[in-house]
């Protein structure tokens, strides 16, 4: 564990909060647990690792820790607080897999329906047969199968990314089109790639519901689970409390100022501006199996199809980076973990002991923010940094560290 001065701890924002356990099988954290997870995040932004990050840890009645250290704006020396706004990019994508499951619950929806059922365009979706990367070109091949709901839920349709697969990259730098206008990398179910799949997903939320995804978000999720702070538009009145993005060059921090405006195209795999406290409370609905404080968001079938390991489909693979600015390769778990209905699923690893446990949902944003809920510990983690590239090691260092030490104090009591 990384030590720092008292000085340094003083000069740092920190907030933290516990909520005591009415029974021993509640899980919480020790007052030396909580000094030890502030203590490391106070230690990273001192040395410069990160700017600043935010650290909120709940179990399902409420916050165990919630802690922030660093700065939110460094050119501005605006110190972070818990209350921040930050650019959760891919973190979006839980909650639209959520809006997809929803519609599941209301009979709106099948997995196994084909995604040409709401959205025509995707009849058909050839599957390239061979890629010559010096100029671009491709022929084609009939798809054997048509992409379904499940197939975009778990990241297997074929579908891909500009900034993780270099093909894509190679077509879409060509052509200027987008990701899921393109045919498929592969056939539908037969490997993992990480896609702008649930980008088509937040067009068949549109689509069924007859709502623009994000007032769908807004009324269904987010307005019922009291996440005042969540949206695809950072209101004029909250733009003060947006933190900066920084990028890693060579080692080297540049700090991005904020614009005075802060929106982001309302998409159903990025773009939500959200808090620690809010996506806590997103977590925790999941936790309590589809609700919280006396709402019901899902049904605990639902609950539990998100949370199970696939039986069959492949397993997540190593992604490249093919925009080394954009991200380094991910995520960790390839080659053992895999996707489910929306969220990465842990599997059983003796290298990996002391962090989440097996059966742990979870995924994160390409600003290097991240989570995970843990059903067996019943209890869920939230770090948000604002750092490029996505797998910076530093910042995968301190969510790495902080997660041990949260399960090392765990450890300490029976589960």
């Amino acid at each position: 564990m990384h030590s720092m001065g008292i000085s340094l701890m003083t000069a740092l924002s920190l907030s933290a909060a516990v909520v005591s356990a009415a029974t021993p099988s509640r899980p919480v954290i020790s007052d030396v647990g909580k000094a030890e997870i502030a203590t490391v995040a106070n230690a990273a932004t001192a040395r410069g690792t990160v700017p600043g990050v935010v650290t909120l840890i709940v179990n399902r009645e409420g916050v165990l820790f919630e802690g922030a250290a660093g700065r939110q704006d460094v050119a501005k020396g605006v110190a972070l607080k818990p209350d921040a706004i930050f650019r959760i990019a891919s973190m979006t994508k839980p909650v639209t897999s959520v809006a997809i499951m929803m519609l599941v619950d209301a009979g709106k929806v099948k997995l196994d329906d084909p995604v040409s059922k709401y959205l025509p365009q995707f009849k058909g979706r050839p599957v390239i047969a061979k890629f010559n990367a010096a100029d671009a070109s491709y022929t084609t091949r009939p798809a054997r199968r048509e992409i379904t709901l499940r197939h975009l839920l778990m990241h297997t349709s074929g579908v891909g990314y500009a900034f993780s697969d270099p093909t894509v990259k190679r077509i879409v730098d060509a052509t200027q089109k987008t990701e899921p206008d393109l045919p498929l990398l592969h056939d539908a179910g037969e490997k993992w790639t990480y896609s702008a799949g649930t980008r088509v997903l937040g067009w068949v939320v549109e689509n069924v519901s007859g709502q623009a995804l994000d007032v769908f978000l807004r009324r269904q999720i987010f307005e019922p689970l009291k996440m005042a702070d969540t949206g695809h538009v950072v209101p004029a009145a909250k733009v003060a409390r947006v933190v900066t993005v920084h990028k890693r060059n060579n080692g080297v921090l540049t700090e991005v100022p904020n614009d005075p405006q802060q929106a982001s195209p309302v998409r159903g795999d990025g773009g939500l501006y959200s808090t620690a406290h809010d996506y806590g409370r997103f977590v925790r609905m999941l936790l309590n199996e589809g609700t919280l404080d006396g709402t019901r968001i899902l049904s605990a079938k639902a609950v539990q199809m998100m949370s199970e390991m696939p039986a069959a489909g492949p397993l997540m693979q190593t992604q490249p980076d093919a925009n080394a600015e954009r991200t380094r390769p991910f995520p960790i778990g390839a080659g053992k973990d895999k996707f489910g209905l929306g969220f990465q699923i842990t599997a059983a690893d003796p290298q990996y002991a002391k962090f989440r446990s097996p059966g742990s949902l979870s995924w994160g944003g390409i600003n290097n923010t991240h989570f995970w809920i843990d059903p067996k510990r019943q209890i869920a983690g939230i770090v948000l940094m604002q750092v490029l590239p996505f797998y910076d090691d530093a910042c995968m260092g301190v969510l790495r560290d902080i997660e041990a030490l949260v399960y090392r104090d765990l450890g300490q009591a029976p589960i």
